[in-house]
C-alpha cells in the first residue's frame, strides 16, 4: 500500500494549470506536451512519480464530471481553492497546477511525517 497519496481534482476537459502549457515545461514534464491537458498531465506525473518512488505513492485522478465526492465538496465549501486542486495524503495543499517539482516537495513533507 502506498505512503502517500497524490490526488488531482479537476473536470475531464480541465488545463492542467492557469499558465498555457510552452516549450520551457516549468512544470517539470514533458510527455504530456504541448496538449495543456489534465488528464494528460496527470498521466504523465503518474509515471514519473512511479519511476522515483514506485509504489511508496499513488496518484489518484477525481473527475468532477462524474459527481462530487464529500471530501472534496467540502474543500471547495471552505477553501474555494481553483481547479485543478492538488491533494496529498487528504490535505489541500496551494499548488493549484500539475507541477512535478512543487508535488515532490509535498510528497517528500509527507514522507517526513510517517
Amino acid at each position: 500500500m502506498a505512503e502517500v497519496t497524490v490526488e488531482i481534482v479537476g473536470f475531464m476537459e480541465s488545463e492542467c494549470g492557469p499558465f498555457p502549457c510552452d516549450e520551457t515545461r516549468s512544470c517539470g514534464l514533458e510527455t504530456c506536451y504541448p496538449s495543456n491537458s489534465l488528464i494528460d498531465a496527470i498521466g504523465a506525473l503518474r509515471d514519473e512519480l512511479l519511476a522515483q518512488y514506485a509504489d511508496r505513492v499513488e496518484v489518484k485522478m477525481t473527475l468532477l464530471d462524474e459527481g462530487m465526492p464529500d471530501h472534496i465538496r467540502k474543500i471547495i465549501e471552505e477553501r474555494h481553492p481553483p481547479i485543478p486542486i492538488v491533494l496529498v495524503n487528504g490535505r489541500l495543499t496551494s499548488i493549484g497546477r500539475v507541477s512535478l517539482d512543487l508535488i515532490k516537495e509535498e510528497i517528500e513533507y509527507a514522507l517526513e511525517e510517517t
